[in-house]
């Protein structure tokens, strides 16, 4: 049997794995590489493998860069059965509804530059009927802990992963002439003592492991300390009479602030009703989805929800759905917190918000997660003094914070701990991280300790024994 990597390989983001064993395939996720425009235009190409060879598609979450090429992979002829949990699927289709209309906005732009210069797309990556047609693949819903039968060759199960709301690692039984070899995918790690979720649930002994590294070479901040951090920046940048921007993504990590926010002000450290606006259509829905599963959140905000409080509701909490609504938001010169996506700055109305915002001494910028190279939000974070926005140069005027004690994901000691359940594992794959920082550095961690590693190449296959 093999495994093929076709996304998330040596630093770059976006997750697709193939899996053969005997007759059967088998693709973990089917993500969008995310970063610079040659990564953006490595989504177009060929998958490096025939999509109608494929039987099944296990998908860990709903993270863009995890199953944004699911329609593209349904248009180009796969037709067998899509597995995930009941909360990925629907946080799936927000996710890739949203995604369809953003190609299709880039195919319109690009399509009138091409009247100007003579280039430009012949069609757009796929629209919003391929991201709809894509969802009548989607078969089984995965409940976490127990096995499904793919076939005579392979069963899987799901564990929760607790980096976003329904996300899994996958454990893989693979059957070949008398063989059976276990084959764990860690998919994307959450850390320990979250809000919302649960913690990751440890893994029992694999054979193989397939493994992200996004924070391996650091740990995070503490969380209450971080907490206070964001509550300290709010208060001086109100003092200032400015604004807070906090690019932030839609699924997870919005719904996370709203939480700390709301203590906050139950502890009488944010104003009563301090006006926080949630602008991003795609959070509000989403915030939706988590009140319809609170059976996957963890104990103490299931404790809060059966006395009575929304964990997620704050007084001065206004959604925007609505342009206009978030176009009105350009008025509000100080005292508000705005969250908007999207988290890496790369598209969406966070953009709108820096433009109006970013050159404002007064203004402050909060970044919470993780920011790609290449992207919007990783310049401003290394110190860019001007960034260009809608072919406008910006000066970099409002503070910069960087917290990172609320990511997502786990970080070197997590990352470390959740290894060692699998106990001693022919090979660690380590994929989806910083090639210079995460990768290598977990990579050294791990064969310190004596583990076999390699760090596979984009397209690369590995022969499993």
């Amino acid at each position: 049997m093999k495994v093929s990597f076709h996304g998330a390989a040596q630093g770059v983001t976006g997750s697709c794995y193939l899996l053969q064993c005997g007759h059967s395939r088998i693709l973990v996720d089917c993500g969008f590489f995310q970063g610079n425009r040659e990564l953006d235009e490595d989504n177009a190409e060929p998958f490096g493998f025939d999509p109608r060879d494929v039987d099944f598609l296990l998908l860990t979450h709903a993270h863009i860069d995890h199953c944004g090429r699911i329609p593209l992979l349904v248009k180009r002829g796969f037709r067998g059965e899509i597995i995930t949990t009941d909360a990925t699927r629907e946080l799936a289709r927000i996710t890739l509804l949203d995604a369809a209309r953003l190609e299709e906005e880039e195919f319109r732009r690009a399509r009138r530059h091409k009247f100007r210069s003579g280039e430009g797309p012949a069609e757009s990556l796929y629209g919003t009927a391929d991201a709809l047609w894509c969802f009548e693949f989607f078969g089984r819903a995965a409940k976490y802990n127990e096995w499904i039968s793919l076939s005579d060759a392979f069963r899987v199960r799901f564990i929760d992963a607790g980096h976003i709301l329904g996300s899994a690692s996958i454990e893989i039984e693979a059957r070949e002439e008398g063989k059976m070899r276990r084959i764990l995918f860690s998919g994307d790690l959450g850390n320990s003592g979250r809000p919302l979720l649960r913690n990751p649930t440890p893994p029992d002994p694999a054979d193989y492991v397939v493994m992200e590294t996004t924070y391996g070479d650091r740990n995070h901040k503490d969380l209450e300390a971080s907490k206070q951090e964001l509550f300290t920046a709010i208060v001086e940048t109100l003092d200032r009479g400015g604004n807070v921007l906090i690019p932030t993504f839609a699924l997870q990590r919005a719904q996370e602030l709203l939480f700390h926010l709301r203590e906050g002000i139950e502890a009488g450290i944010l104003p009563r009703h301090l006006p926080v606006m949630l602008d991003s259509p795609m959070a509000i829905s989403v915030t939706g989805i988590f009140r319809r599963h609170v059976d996957l959140f963890n104990e103490k905000a299931q404790e809060l929800i059966r006395k009575g409080t929304d964990p997620c509701a704050l007084p001065g909490l206004r959604f925007t759905r609505e342009a206009s609504e978030s176009m009105a938001i350009n008025a509000v010169k100080g005292g508000a917190v705005i969250l908007a996506g999207s988290g890496m700055c790369t598209g969406g109305r966070i953009r709108h918000h820096l433009k109006h915002n970013l050159w404002r001494e007064q203004a402050s910028i909060i970044f919470v997660g993780f920011a790609a190279q290449g992207t919007l939000a990783r310049k401003i974070i290394d110190g860019a003094e001007n960034i260009t926005l809608f072919g406008e140069e910006v000066k970099v005027g409002a503070k910069i914070h960087t917290i990172n004690g609320f990511s997502a994901h786990a970080d070197r000691d997590e990352l470390l701990a959740w290894s060692e359940s699998a106990l001693d594992p022919n090979l660690i794959m380590l994929v989806h991280g910083d090639m210079d920082r995460g990768m290598e550095s977990f990579a050294n961690l791990l064969k310190a300790r004596k583990k076999v590693v390699t760090k596979p190449e984009l397209n690369e296959s590995i022969w499993l024994d």
